[in-house]
């Protein structure tokens, strides 16, 4: 029913700002807009609460519905522009209601009857709610209604109303925070139903500023040319520039927007940007995070439904679906409500101690146990602790315990290292058994384990040690020293001279032993089956040179001087050629030769041709293993 009744009335109001039904049923548009504004059909109080009402899944007609409205009667931007003073003065009541003075242009001297001693600490609790839920009530309305008609932003820019807001923001949130934080509730569910309230609040002024930067100064710069971008930057500065002193808005407005986007949108639009004015609102809004954590909010997923969803919700208490969607929105919000929204983080360590401290200098009869579960329960707040105490509203838990309970001691980590076992336990490496390690036994790396053709080569120590062995061959003494009476001993008469009583003989000289008999070696013969055809003649002729000359090297007597290698060579070719005759074998090498080329060849020269093509293996460079061994044979080489 409620929702019937809900879709009923939106369709009416959709209906009555409508001028063209169809092609036959019309009013033409300068008789509808005097129809709806002489009759009172619209207002702008009536359009806030469209906005907040039937936003919720009907952003697009509403959107559509209130632009015909103020298309068709203009007159509705000038009931608009004088309705804003009445807004503002909502801002000041807020303010007046709390003990605080806007510090805007319409501020005015407060007399001193006039002065009052009323704080959101110290108001009754039901004024506080009714504080809270009309402030809620206020920027739900204001966001929605800009969120669907953003044409509007300009009429309220007009009365200064980021200036306004960003004032009235650092003045009213932090103290009616702080009357939240520090206030006892009988029921939690109240602190959590304020607390909730109090960020969405916070929440939808900063969307409302951002829209009204975005629509005033940002997207005419998107939409216009080069030409005409400079009086909407200049308009962004000066909006900023106003507000740089509000360290609390600016902090919250970065976190959800941050300005260093804008002002990178502005560098990439215009060449001809003030840096010295961007750079100085830039480092203003660095400072105002100064001692406080920077974490940026997440990003809106769908302003437009959840913002809707959020103020109908605020309108209508007492509907549980609202509830609900009002409690799933400000669960979405924790994020930008800042430190103090978010669940404590817990505290450890010289932070926790030094909370610990300042309460025990102030109450010193209390326990550092005690302490700690008071600072646990009221998410390590010391200031809200000592007041609890002392006013005596702890909740009552902390009542029953004992006010000097001591801390308990950490549990000692060391037995945990002491009970491990694993196959290392008590090594000659265990630092948790032993005091100290042997530091020269860790080996980093690969270790060497032989050693390498360059270490033996760069290792001297034999050459140092021989070096000292025969440095002694070289001291000659030529007189020795005797001390008196070893002169008998040696003789005083004695000279030394040279013997050359068997020079004469030549010893070994006449032995029939060879001096190479122990370096010879009988020949490398291949047996007769692994011979091939043409090689079993040049054996037989190779031995029986080798015999020959074996018989005529035992007629010469022995020389044991080197002789000289050309003798050798002509005395080696003379018996080459004596073998040669004593067969009868005549060499001709001019059957080789053969006639000039072109005259032809005669039958003997192609034979020698062919044989020395067939036996060429048997010679020159073709045999060098049987040379080489007929060289050792011969002494030539060592072996």
């Amino acid at each position: 029913m409620q929702k019937h009744l809900h879709r009923s009335v939106f369709l009416t109001f959709l209906r009555m700002s409508t001028h063209k039904e169809s092609k036959d049923h019309f009013i033409t548009p300068s008789v509808f807009g005097e129809i709806i504004y002489n009759n009172f059909l619209f207002d702008i109080p009536k359009i806030l609460d469209l906005c907040v009402l039937f936003g919720k899944g009907n952003g697009p007609l509403l959107q559509k519905m209130i632009e015909n409205i103020f298309t068709q009667q203009p007159s509705y931007f000038g009931d608009l522009d004088e309705t804003l003073p009445t807004v503002l003065q909502v801002f000041n009541n807020i303010l007046h209601k709390c003990g605080l003075q806007c510090e805007g242009a319409s501020a005015e001297p407060q007399k001193l009857e006039e002065r009052v001693n009323v704080t959101p600490g110290n108001m009754p609790l039901q004024e506080l709610k009714d504080i809270v839920l009309y402030l809620c009530d206020t920027c739900t309305t204001l966001w929605a209604f800009l969120d669907v008609f953003p044409l509007a932003c300009q009429t309220f820019q007009n009365h200064e109303f980021c200036y306004r807001l960003a004032s009235f923001y650092e003045l009213a949130i932090p103290e009616l925070e702080s009357a939240i934080k520090k206030r006892h509730y009988e029921d939690n569910s109240v602190y959590a139903d304020l607390w909730r309230r109090i960020s969405h609040s916070r929440k939808k002024v900063m969307e409302a500023f951002h829209i009204l930067i975005n629509q005033v100064c940002l997207q005419p710069i998107l939409e216009s040319s080069c030409e005409n971008i400079q009086p909407y930057i200049e308009e962004f500065l000066q909006i900023f520039t106003s507000v740089l002193q509000e360290r609390r808005f600016l902090r919250d407005y970065d976190e959800l927007f941050p300005v260093e986007d804008d002002v990178s949108l502005l560098q990439q639009a215009s060449s001809t940007l003030d840096e010295t004015r961007t750079a100085y609102i830039l480092q203003a809004v660095e400072s105002a995070w100064e001692g406080v954590d920077r974490k940026k909010a997440q990003v809106i997923q769908d302003p437009t439904s959840a913002a809707a969803r959020n103020g109908a919700s605020a309108m209508v208490e007492d509907s549980t679906e609202d509830r609900e969607e009002l409690g799933a929105a400000y669960a979405a919000e924790d994020e930008c409500a800042g430190a103090a929204a978010a669940p404590a983080a817990k505290v450890s360590g010289v932070e926790l101690d030094s909370l610990i401290s300042q309460v025990k200098d102030l109450l010193p009869d209390l326990g550092e146990g005690f302490i700690l579960a008071c600072l646990e329960e009221y998410s390590y707040n010391a200031e809200q602790v000592i007041n609890n105490i002392l006013e005596d509203k702890l909740v009552p838990f902390l009542d029953k315990l004992d006010r000097t309970m001591q801390r308990q001691p950490k549990p000692d980590p060391t037995p945990l290292v002491t009970a491990r076992y694993n196959v290392f336990q008590n090594d000659e490496f265990d630092v948790f058994s032993r005091d100290s390690v042997d530091v020269s036994r860790i080996q980093k790396g690969k270790r060497r384990e032989k050693d390498t053709t360059r270490s033996l080569l760069n290792d001297k120590r034999l050459v140092a040690e021989q070096r000292e062995r025969y440095s002694q061959y070289s001291v000659v003494v030529e007189e020795l020293p005797l001390q008196p009476g070893e002169a008998q001993l040696y003789g005083e008469d004695y000279e030394d001279e040279y013997d050359d009583t068997y020079d004469g003989n030549q010893v070994g000289a006449n032995d029939a032993d060879s001096d190479d008999e122990l370096i010879s070696r009988r020949p490398f013969t291949t047996p007769q089956v692994l011979r091939l055809k043409g090689q079993e003649e040049g054996q037989e002729e190779e031995e029986e040179e080798e015999e020959e000359e074996e018989e005529v090297e035992k007629e010469r007597p022995k020389d044991h001087f080197v002789q000289d290698p050309a003798v050798l060579r002509e005395r080696a070719e003379a018996r080459r050629l004596a073998f040669l005759a004593r067969k009868g074998h005549k060499h001709d090498s001019s059957a080789v030769v053969g006639n000039t080329k072109g005259h032809g060849q005669n039958r003997e020269t192609v034979q020698e041709r062919r044989k020395k093509e067939a036996n060429k293996s048997t010679r020159a460079n073709h045999n060098r293993r049987v040379m080489a061994d007929r060289k050792r044979n011969k002494g030539m080489i060592p072996s």
